[in-house]
């Protein structure tokens, strides 16, 4: 038995999600039944972390074991051949028997993309979220500053969250702009159901002029969801880069 890690780019306009669910097709469905098809295997794919729907993915990483004898670095290729043009596995390798997809993450990415010009463009429409009014970049980076370091993000999470433990650890909050484009940045231990969408929603906000970036140090300070904004759209949402010890996908995506 070899347990294989898979690196893998979706566009998640047309799907549920990462996770199977009842009703509607997820990419985990997808690629589960691209390699039964490949191998009759249907092993149990056990990815960083779950996406909502809408949300897309540069480098989402999933292990299976398998007892298939495809050397490692080609069943990216052959399942490639097998899935939608909007799923693509990037890479593929075998791991120790003891790597957990999940478990092991050291540091999880995402990039959420604003398109902040007069008009929506046709072509970042599932990508990107339109805000036509002018947004202050300064302004928001005043309040992504306040993410910063280890906080109990209760505010920020959605109702349905079962998570264990609502404090994270916060490494990179920034935006930045390229011309219309703004896009912001953000790196943690972890992150909760929704947690980032609720983040650029009330920084959003901020950037408008509507609150203050002291709305954030309120919410981080006593943590409930009353406290902090609306939640920003799901498809300005990209899973950007995930880090392990044993590897970091930002050097198997370039």
């Amino acid at each position: 038995m070899r347990r294989i890690v898979l690196v893998i780019e979706y566009d998640g306009t047309n799907y549920v999600g990462w996770q199977v669910q009842p009703n509607g097709v997820a990419i985990q469905e997808k690629i589960g039944d691209a390699f039964y098809m490949l191998t009759g295997e249907r092993p149990a794919l056990h990815a960083s972390g779950r996406t909502d729907s809408g949300v897309h993915a540069r480098a989402q990483t999933a292990h299976f074991d398998t007892e298939c004898r495809i050397p490692a670095d080609k069943i990216c290729y052959a399942l490639n051949t097998r899935l939608p043009d909007d799923i693509r596995i990037k890479a593929s390798f075998e791991v120790p028997q003891d790597f957990h997809a999940r478990f092991d993450v050291r540091r999880k990415h995402y990039v959420y993309t604003v398109n902040n010009a007069p008009h929506a463009s046709a072509f970042t429409r599932n990508t990107a979220l339109h805000v036509h009014y002018p947004l202050d970049i300064e302004r928001l980076n005043e309040a992504a500053k306040l993410f910063l370091g280890t906080h109990d993000f209760n505010a920020f999470r959605a109702a349905g969250s079962k998570a264990s433990t609502t404090v994270r650890t916060i490494f990179v909050s920034e935006w930045t702009r390229d011309g219309e484009y703004l896009r912001y940045h953000v790196a943690g231990s972890g992150f909760l159901y929704n947690m980032v969408r609720i983040m650029v929603g009330t920084m959003l906000r901020i950037g408008q002029g509507f609150e203050d970036p002291a709305l954030i140090s309120s919410a981080l300070a006593e943590p409930l969801r009353s406290n902090a904004g609306d939640t920003a759209p799901a498809h300005g949402l990209t899973l950007w880069r995930v880090e392990y010890e044993l590897f970091d996908t930002e050097e198997l995506t370039v």
